[in-house]
């Protein structure tokens, strides 16, 4: 198996439709970076929750799976499940992320999620961030929109856990929920683990990767 980085790595956008999103898609890629790149800045943005519960999780959701970074986050109040209908206030609120951001790499929803709202953010991320690798995350849902991945972000068994235990921790708000347990996030990262050959994993998808394979330093 090829791996191959990105390089070096300083700045990191995230974003979701909905708080718990960026965490649930990729809080054990988050949880991995940020311990292994001190002080990396982290700009968050959630498109809907502000002002209440739902916010007051997020922040301190988010604090906690980005150890050590700067983190800077966002969360609007955009109502869930009517982001179509809020088109220009989501395409603004990326914009304005993007004037103040150059990031090495963004996580954000798939743009082949069943969900609007995920789908909607992830295909407004390239009108503004159009030079950038966007991995896409997958959230496990009712929908079964679950598909082959082609980016695999390995999991310590600690941090696969760890992420298990923020989740539980941090949104109280969404644990009456069914799918909302440990099962389903530990089975999810167990299988992606098994298609990289690790134990867990998060997988990504991405549709526009630029490779840079005839860079070399003398000597190498």
């Amino acid at each position: 198996m090829i791996r191959l980085g990105t390089g070096r790595l300083d700045r990191l956008v995230a974003v979701g439709a909905h708080c718990d999103d960026i965490a649930i898609g990729a809080g054990g890629t988050l949880l991995t970076m940020c311990l292994a790149r001190p002080g990396i800045r982290v700009d968050a943005l959630v498109l809907s929750g502000g002002g209440g519960e739902r916010e007051r999780e997020e922040r301190a959701a988010l604090a906690a799976f980005c150890p050590g970074a700067d983190l800077r986050l966002t969360v609007l109040k955009l109502p869930d499940g009517r982001l179509p209908a809020h088109w220009e206030e989501a395409k603004a609120a990326v914009e304005e992320l993007r004037e103040r951001t150059e990031p090495d790499l963004l996580l954000a929803p798939r743009t082949d999620d069943a969900h609007q709202d995920h789908r909607g953010l992830a295909r407004l991320l390239p009108t503004a961030f159009r030079d950038h690798l966007v991995l896409g995350y997958e959230i496990v849902k009712w929908d079964g929109d679950l598909g082959r991945m082609g980016v695999y972000q390995p999991l310590s068994p600690e941090v696969a856990e760890e992420k298990v235990r923020l989740l539980q921790e941090h949104y109280p708000s969404q644990r009456h929920r069914p799918w909302y347990d440990r099962e389903a996030f530990l089975g999810l990262a167990r299988i992606r683990g098994i298609e990289c050959h690790a134990r867990y994993a998060e997988a990504f998808a991405t549709t526009k990767l630029t490779l840079d394979l005839g860079t070399f330093h003398q000597g190498e």
